[in-house]
């Protein structure tokens, strides 16, 4: 997921999307604990993708500077 694809969302589709991911990352984490997990690195991609929701969300947050 790239952070220009996020920047065309809403806000609301935004906080949509960051709560899948934490979902998803929770149950990836609860897989990785019981030794069940396919990729490992699927969770530091989820962790990243999270990261950038909640960037995109801030800069929606902040005023615009001309």
């Amino acid at each position: 997921m790239k952070a220009k694809e996020l920047r065309n969302q809403t806000v609301d589709e935004l906080n949509v999307k960051e709560q899948e991911l934490r979902k998803e990352l929770f149950n990836l984490r609860f897989q990785s604990a019981t030794g069940e997990i396919q990729n490992p690195r699927r969770i530091r991609q989820i962790k990243k993708d999270v990261a950038r929701v909640l960037m995109v969300k801030t800069e929606m947050a902040l005023p615009k500077r001309s």
